[in-house]
């Protein structure tokens, strides 16, 4: 009998809308990422993210800094089809005027909002068309008064301030929001978002903020939200890249397919390769990534570089290639070995019979 990992107990938590996208209230991990774009060059900025929801975005979040980047962000919003989330700091017309402009979701910190007045009045205008609100709270960006009662960035610091900003919320009888506590310290973050867990049942936002470089800042994300996630904890994530961010798209899709959260494309089951090897797996995988990017149902394909392991992967792989002898391969599909193949052939046949397969 073949093993199969238990399932997660997700944590339970209300829900709240994005555009088409539910999140919390047990709906799918959903998978986000933010532009790196000028936001005023719409035509860039457009380009990315039709290149995100390519590779599988749910929700893609602009930065709004401005006034006049009002007129740019209601071009981009009509010219794609995902969910977009205003990114807003200080200036709470600018919230108001992406809200009425077609923002699926506003992205806040009511405490650099400022007065009461105007906290509500980017409450109404989400009220009015809507929208939930995203409470970011950044270990590099907590308030004063916190930074002093505690000493430093901490968990109960970045917990007490997400708390604050749900009362100031709730004071002004706002109930649809989200939170994220990001910190760059593995740790830190870790642990205020399972304090936060314990305390509110509003849906989690999972993200290790500056987390560094498409390497480091893999491995950091990679840990840290899973880690969450194993504790069924989080509602919707960011892979936080100094890289291009459709890789954000990409390694928050393989966090959630390892933890058999949800699945999406073309998983490529690969050994690392030593002096046995019979094929060429790195260039194998390399090509097989860019060749089926574009596939959004869900298969798995092994290559493998020897008969030492890659028979056994290949029984549960939909499609396999296992490297032999004197420039053959095997081939296998469904468990099945088809037959040899050289393996000059290998990455045309697997194309092939991975796209005769989702017609």
């Amino acid at each position: 009998m073949e093993w199969k990992a238990p399932l997660i107990e997700r944590r339970k938590s209300r829900q709240i809308k994005v555009g088409n996208v539910l999140i919390g209230g047990g709906a799918p991990i959903s998978v986000q990422s933010m532009t790196s774009t000028d936001t005023m060059d719409v035509e860039a900025t457009v380009a990315q993210i039709k290149a995100l929801e390519l590779a599988g975005a749910d929700i893609v979040r602009v930065t709004v800094p401005t006034l006049d980047a009002v007129d740019a962000f209601a071009k981009i919003v009509k010219s794609v089809e995902v969910p977009i989330v205003s990114d807003i700091h200080f200036d709470y017309r600018i919230a108001i005027k992406c809200a009425e402009v077609g923002a699926a979701a506003l992205r806040i910190n009511p405490g650099n909002i400022g007065a009461a007045h105007k906290i509500e009045a980017v409450c109404q205008a989400a009220k009015d068309h809507g929208l939930p609100i995203r409470v970011g709270v950044n270990a590099g960006s907590l308030d004063k008064d916190l930074l002093e009662k505690y000493g430093a960035p901490c968990p109960d610091a970045m917990v007490e301030a997400a708390l604050r900003a749900a009362a100031t919320l709730d004071e002004h009888n706002f109930e649809d929001y989200a939170f994220s506590v990001k910190a760059s310290e593995l740790n830190l973050c870790v642990t205020a978002y399972e304090e936060l867990a314990k305390k509110t049942d509003a849906p989690l936002h999972l993200g290790i903020t500056e987390a560094g470089g498409l390497t480091g800042g893999t491995v950091l994300s990679s840990i840290g939200i899973s880690w969450l996630l194993k504790q069924g904890i989080g509602d919707t994530l960011r892979v936080s890249l100094a890289a291009d961010p459709v890789e954000e798209i990409k390694v928050g899709w393989a966090i959630l397919k390892s933890m058999h959260l949800r699945s999406r494309g073309v998983e490529i089951v690969a050994c690392p390769t030593c002096g046995r090897r019979g094929i060429d797996v790195v260039g194998t995988v390399s090509e097989l990534e860019k060749r089926l990017s574009d596939i959004k149902q869900t298969l798995k394909i092994a290559v493998m570089g020897c008969v030492v392991n890659g028979p056994g992967e290949a029984l549960h792989a939909d499609i396999a290639v296992c490297g032999a002898a004197n420039g053959k391969a095997l081939m296998y599909e469904d468990g099945v070995m088809m037959g040899k193949i050289n393996t000059s052939e290998a990455i045309d046949l697997i194309e092939k019979r991975v796209r005769a397969r989702v017609k």
